[in-house]
């Protein structure tokens, strides 16, 4: 199976976008180390969302017929990123949306079936 064939098959700029999402919200928390795993620090919140937003980007590429669910939980997660990572300084849920709406809208194209007139056999099947 070559590149654009398999490509075809799935939501991969929406994935794409979900898992620069997920990377670009993982950075605000991973650079404040120090402070996120302090008690009483909501950044930890950050590194579960961009987490979970990296994850659902990987999911989605090898499970394409869940892909209207994994984007339904990308735009949540991707505007909840706010309250814990700054959202990746707003980009991050930018591109979270944008690649959640990606997934929403992704449809496998129907497969072109040959049609020809029935045979004889199957004719006279439907007599019965």
């Amino acid at each position: 199976m070559g590149f654009t064939k398999w490509r075809k098959s799935r939501p991969l700029g929406g994935s794409l976008m979900t898992i620069i999402s997920g990377l670009m919200i993982l950075w605000v928390p991973l650079n404040l180390y120090l402070s996120t795993f302090l008690p009483g620090s909501i950044a930890i919140i950050g590194l579960l969302f961009g987490g979970v937003l990296t994850l659902i980007g990987i999911v989605a590429l090898f499970f394409p017929h869940a892909s209207k669910i994994l984007g339904i939980f990308t735009i949540f997660l991707s505007i909840l990123s706010v309250i814990g990572a700054l959202g990746g300084f707003l980009l991050g849920t930018l591109f979270g949306i944008i690649g959640g709406a990606l997934l929403m809208a992704w449809r496998l194209t129907p497969v072109r079936v040959k049609v020809s007139p029935p045979t004889e056999m199957e004719k006279s099947a439907d007599t019965f």
